[in-house]
């Protein structure tokens, strides 16, 4: 890889995703959503021929691109089957916020809580819950996301290109009330990843993202 990955304290964003009727065995445990799955995908792929220079001259500066085929972290996802890690993390605790920018407070409650009694359908006005979850429109420095169970929906933009969203507002809500309006020329960048590809984006890409089933993944923020 070509930065150390920081596994960050529980990296669980896990999507507040309608259960289905019962666990997929091949997701870990984790429930699916019924969020319905855009195939449409603008993100450029490549795969581990893709090499270090070549990443640098075409994608680090200028833009995302989603590698595929570059890890096996099947050691790795193993451990973090939903049975795992509440044997493991069941009494940590699990520091919740929104999302919002503008909202500064924090709750603290057991792995355990957090798994069995919050991941459930929420109210979609609400930022942070709704039949699926995930962050509204920010930007930082560039970095890595790799999906270890679930599917992650990705929009990005530009950093000259401001997105039209609301702060309170959340993913989901923007994408059932501004998405459909875009005309093409501000339709955002957009990909939905599955496990074991990482997706990679530049410094101070604006992007949002949107779970689509309960998410286990791992960021790395690059400095």
């Amino acid at each position: 890889m070509w930065a150390a990955r920081r596994l960050l304290p529980l990296l669980l964003p896990l999507a507040w995703a309608r259960p289905a009727a019962c666990p997929d065995p091949s997701g870990g445990g984790w429930q699916e959503g019924t969020v319905p799955e855009e195939q449409r995908c603008t993100v450029e792929r490549a795969d581990a021929s893709l090499t270090y220079p070549l990443f640098l001259q075409r994608f680090a500066f200028s833009r995302p691109v989603i590698l595929q085929g570059l890890t096996d972290n099947s050691a790795f996802r193993a451990l973090c089957t939903r049975e795992k890690l509440l044997a493991a993390f069941g009494s940590s605790p699990v520091r919740l916020s929104t999302a919002n920018t503008y909202s500064y407070r924090k709750v603290d409650v057991p792995f355990t809580d957090y798994v069995e009694q919050l991941l459930e359908p929420q109210d979609p006005g609400r930022l942070g819950s709704g039949s699926g979850s995930g962050v509204p429109f920010h930007w930082h420095g560039p970095g890595f996301s790799e999906v270890i169970f679930g599917r992650k929906r990705w929009f990005l933009y530009p950093p000259e290109k401001t997105p039209h969203f609301h702060p309170n507002e959340t993913t989901l809500a923007w994408l059932h009330h501004t998405y459909p309006t875009l005309p093409p020329a501000e339709q955002p960048l957009e990909c939905t990843i599955r496990p074991g590809e990482v997706l990679y984006f530049p410094d101070r890409w604006w992007h949002a993202t949107l779970n689509l089933d309960t998410s286990v993944f791992i960021s790395t923020f690059l400095g």
